[in-house]
């Protein structure tokens, strides 16, 4: 059955992605975004990728009268949220303005939709609402935990605020898409994750020392308990992450109330062996320090995605090595990114 999706913050590294595999599959989609994090040649490459026009509305999601608008001007049958802000350094710099935005924006987007009769909803959240867990591997079904900075908070807070709607109204069907480390990118090249300033992550940091536009990567803290001490996370493929987008609203339509999902490979990889698997496939010298440990990171994450291949047919089908061949390929083609 196709859609037609709205994507908020559709043109930013994962809205981006998922647009493309939508439109792949005949979907109709619509993009709002206000390129707070994105920029708009994100647009072209995803026409350029598919073949395939949409709508664009360069809105906020928090303006309730911008969204009033979208929602009367085109029949939304779902909608994919992404827009928010997601750097957990400077949610704890500046915690006001991520739960503005973050909490802000969800909460205009279920009133407008509940004004508008559209009963779909899929969250972009996170495995941070797991917390700190000293258990793993991670299933939906382990308790939610006080997240180490504010933006994983808005997260935490999110999906009990849509749990609760759903909770009040029989008709609203709400997936709660719980990402592990997105990295990698299209494969095409011409898209992929452009961070404005130094990154946060791993992979467009190696990226970016990768190209010469930084001097050498920063390994923070060699003394973990994993096997070469260093922190060991869940890292998916961002095609894959996509792919389990267009699984979810399939879900949505057919399902009532609001189920979680953790989208990861179940692997769990050390920051060594990305760096490591990076200078192997893609045959690159890599400069890199061990720095020391950084506030708020644990040890090691990983995911049990069984659920969303027992219910939603999903399963994560590319490799590390392709996530970072595709991540070189993307950045030696776009040293200066989305410009």
């Amino acid at each position: 059955m196709t859609m037609n999706v709205l994507l908020t913050g559709g043109a930013g590294y994962i809205g981006s992605h998922t647009a493309i595999e939508l439109l792949d599959m005949g979907h109709s989609v619509v993009i709002v975004d206000n390129f707070s994090n994105s920029k708009p040649e994100a647009l072209n490459r995803i026409r350029e990728i598919t073949g395939k026009n949409f709508k664009f509305f360069e809105a906020d999601v928090c303006d309730s009268a911008a969204m009033d608008k979208l929602f009367s001007e085109n029949e939304i049958e779902c909608v994919i949220h992404f827009a928010g802000l997601k750097a957990v350094g400077e949610s704890c710099a500046i915690p006001v303005k991520y739960y503005r935005n973050n909490i802000d924006s969800t909460l205009t987007l279920l009133e407008t939709m509940k004004k508008h009769g559209v009963n779909n909803f899929v969250f972009s959240s996170s495995a941070t609402v797991y917390g700190d867990s000293d258990k793993m591997p991670l299933t939906e079904d382990m308790p939610t935990l006080t997240s180490g900075s504010p933006y994983g908070r808005t997260k935490l807070m999110i999906e009990q605020i849509l749990t609760d709607a759903c909770s009040a109204d029989p008709e609203l069907s709400v997936v709660l898409l719980r990402y592990f480390n997105p990295i990698g990118a299209h494969k095409s090249g011409r898209i992929g994750e452009d961070p404005s300033g130094i990154p946060n992550n791993l992979m467009p940091y190696i990226s970016q020392v990768a190209v010469g536009k930084l001097p050498k990567l920063g390994i923070f803290g060699n003394d973990y308990p994993t096997p070469d001490g260093t922190c060991v996370r869940d890292y998916i493929h961002v095609v894959d992450l996509a792919k389990g987008h267009a699984k979810a609203i399939d879900y949505a339509a057919s399902h009532k109330g609001a189920e979680a999902f953790n989208l990861g490979t179940g692997v769990g990889y050390s920051v060594l062996d990305i760096v490591n698997s990076f200078i192997k496939v893609n045959g690159i010298d890599l400069k890199y320090e061990f720095q020391p440990r950084r506030a708020g990171d644990i040890p090691e994450c990983y995911s049990d995605p069984s659920k969303a291949e027992r219910e939603l047919g999903w399963k994560a089908e590319r490799t590390i090595e392709d996530m970072c061949r595709d991540s070189w390929n993307w950045q030696k083609n776009n040293p200066n990114g989305l410009n």
